[in-house]
């Protein structure tokens, strides 16, 4: 039943249009950004884990990705440089989700190619900001 669930994308009815993906291995976290999305009206793709995502990725093609850091399987580092040596998501913001919050950390996801880093637990409103402030980018086509 769980596994359903996850695989749902949300869909709106006013949608803007604007696909966000999230990735986490937690179903609480998965939950709380599905639903501050969902109530901004953005369609949301959940994953638990890397691989999970990116089977998604290719059939969704979201807009913006938010990656969990420590995930079983293939961790969130590992997930973001598969998605940006692809050349059709290569442009894809990816925002890395983590609890932790040093300086190692950020620095290893700009090397794999992350757009920012969000610090958990996030706000609904740091949430919203970070996915407006990637989707508003003249170069997004």
């Amino acid at each position: 039943m769980a596994r359903k669930e996850e695989m749902r994308v949300a869909d709106i009815a006013n949608s803007n249009g604007i696909k966000v993906m999230v990735i986490d291995d937690s179903n609480t976290i998965r939950k709380s950004a599905e639903i501050f999305l969902v109530q901004a009206g953005y369609q949301v793709i959940l994953a638990e884990d890397g691989f999970d995502a990116l089977t998604k990725i290719a059939d969704y093609l979201p807009d913006v990705i938010f990656c969990d850091i420590l995930m079983p399987r293939l961790d969130g580092y590992q997930t973001c440089a598969l998605i940006k040596k692809n050349q059709r998501l290569a442009n894809t913001p990816v925002i890395m989700l983590s609890s932790k919050d040093g300086l190692f950390d950020r620095a290893r996801g700009r090397m794999v190619g992350s757009d920012e880093y969000l610090t958990k637990p996030f706000t609904k409103d740091s949430l919203l900001k970070t996915v407006a402030a990637h989707t508003a980018a003249p170069d997004r086509t």
